[in-house]
C-alpha cells in the first residue's frame, strides 16, 4: 500500500473524469472490498477501475475522527491512517497523509478538542506519497513541530517526491530533519515511542512501539510502518520483509510487555474500520476491541506467507 506512487496517480488521473458517473467501490468505507481489489493491484501490477475510482473520491475517503484509546486518536482517511498520540505537553503526529487530506487532518484534529499547533513531533513511517505527501504543507502550517524518519526514508521520500514532478498532482519533501535509528527511544513531551527499522516495504520503513492508556490499564500498541510488497526490486527486500515481520511478531510474543494492539497504517488491511464501531457500544468493563494479539499474529503470519511466495517468484527471475 501506498507504493507505484506513479502507477496510482496515472490510473487515478484515468478515471477521475467518471468518478461521478459509476458506482464507487463502497459507499461505506469496507474493509473487505478495498483489501480484495489492492491485493489485485498488488498481484497484477494493474490499478483496478473501481479501486482508482474509490482512490479519486473525497467524499468517500471522509471518515469521522475518533478516540481509540485515551491518548491515541485516529485523524485519517478511508484508505490511509494518521494517529495522533496526546499528551498534556505535547503531542505526536504518525504520517502526514497527502494533497487534498493534509488539511482536513488538522480539522479532524480540531473536531477531537486539540490544536494542532501542540504537535511537537510528526514521525514518517515511509517515503510513499499517501504517508509523507503531506510534510511540506504541515511544516509550513506546524512551523514549531519537528519531523523524522530514518535515514533511508528521507533518501526515499526525496527521490519519491522528485519523481512526481511531471505529474498534476507532483509533491515535494521537505528538507532532511530528524534522523531515526533502531531501537531509539523518541521522547516527545508525554509521549514515549520506540523505534523499529522495519525494511522491506520499502528499505527505509520504520515502525513504532508506544504505551496506549484505557482508563487505568496500559497496552502496548505497534504501528506497523509498511504492509506490502507492492513494488518489489528484487528478493532481498523480500527477504528483508519477511526478517521485519518476524522481529515483529516477536514482541507479540515476548513474556514482559507484549505489543497487544496493532494500530494500522492502512485500516482496511486489519478490518480496524470496522471494528472501530465496536467502541461506540462498549460497556464499561468489557475489553477494549482494539486490543487484539491475537489477531496481529495472525495478520503478520498472512503477510509472512504472501511475502515468502513472492521471493519464490523473485528468486526464479535471478536464475532465468
Amino acid at each position: 500500500m501506498g507504493s507505484r506512487d506513479g502507477l496510482i496517480t496515472a490510473a487515478l488521473m484515468l478515471v477521475a473524469g467518471s468518478v461521478a458517473a459509476q458506482e464507487p467501490l463502497t459507499t461505506r468505507c469496507e474493509s473487505a472490498p478495498i483489501a480484495g481489489l489492492f491485493k489485485v493491484f498488488g498481484d497484477t501490477g494493474r490499478m483496478p477501475p473501481d479501486l482508482g475510482r474509490f482512490l479519486q473520491s473525497a467524499a468517500l475517503q471522509k471518515v469521522e475522527p475518533y478516540k481509540a484509546f485515551d491518548n491515541v486518536h485516529y485523524v485519517g482517511i478511508c484508505w490511509v491512517s494518521a494517529w495522533l498520540i496526546t499528551s498534556p505537553t505535547g503531542h505526536v503526529l504518525i504520517d502526514t497523509l497527502y494533497g487534498p487530506y493534509t488539511e482536513p487532518m488538522l480539522d479532524n484534529i480540531r473536531k477531537l478538542g486539540f490544536d494542532p499547533k501542540d504537535i511537537k513531533q510528526v514521525v514518517i513511517t515511509h517515503g510513499h506519497f499517501d504517508h509523507a505527501g503531506g510534510a511540506a504543507k504541515l511544516k509550513e502550517l506546524l512551523p514549531g513541530a519537528r519531523f523524522a524518519m530514518t535515514a533511508e526514508g528521507w533518501r526515499e521520500a526525496a527521490e519519491s517526491g522528485a519523481q512526481s514532478a511531471s505529474r498534476p498532482d507532483r509533491w515535494t519533501m521537505i528538507e532532511r530533519d530528524m534522523v531515526l535509528a533502531d531501537q531509539q527511544v523518541l521522547q516527545v513531551g508525554g509521549v514515549k515511542l520506540q523505534v523499529f527499522e522495519t525494511p522491506g516495504h520499502t528499505m527505509g520503513t520504520v515502525s513504532f512501539a508506544f504505551d496506549a492508556f484505557d482508563g487505568g490499564k496500559r497496552h502496548r500498541a505497534f504501528t506497523v510502518g509498511g504492509l506490502g510488497l507492492n513494488a518489489i526490486k528484487g528478493p532481498e527486500q523480500v527477504e528483508a520483509f519477511i526478517a521485519s515481520v518476524k522481529r515483529i511478531r516477536a514482541l507479540t510474543e515476548q513474556k514482559d510487555d507484549p505489543v497487544t494492539t496493532h494500530l494500522t497504517t492502512h485500516p482496511f488491511s486489519n478490518g480496524l474500520t470496522e471494528t472501530k464501531e465496536l467502541l461506540k457500544t462498549r460497556k464499561p468493563g468489557e475489553p477494549h476491541p482494539l486490543v487484539d494479539p491475537q489477531g496481529f499474529r495472525q495478520q503478520l503470519d498472512a503477510l509472512q506467507a504472501g511475502a515468502e511466495k513472492h521471493l519464490v517468484t523473485e528468486r526464479s527471475k535471478k536464475t532465468n
